[in-house]
């Protein structure tokens, strides 16, 4: 049950993203798909039990992570950048 309401979380940031940073860069689109994929990961976790079975959801979960931490060290740069 708790997949279930975590995933409804994520997909509803991505939604929020997706319409808060509509296209003010080309390659914004990533972040709220990385958040979209997340929640889609947690509900197959909620299916299999497990975050790490199949193998491809540890994947998946790990790119996502990737993407978070990315976009976190880029909006630390930009801020940074403009004061």
């Amino acid at each position: 049950m708790f997949n279930e309401i975590e995933a409804g979380l994520w997909f509803a940031i991505a939604l929020s993203l997706a319409i808060w940073l509509r296209m003010k860069r080309p390659w914004r689109w990533l972040l709220p798909l990385s958040f979209a994929v997340f929640g889609a990961s947690d509900v197959i976790e909620a299916q299999t039990g497990a975050w790490w079975d199949p193998w491809w959801l540890l994947v998946m979960k790990a790119a996502c992570v990737l993407v978070f931490l990315l976009a976190f060290r880029e909006r630390r740069r930009q801020e940074k950048k403009h004061g």
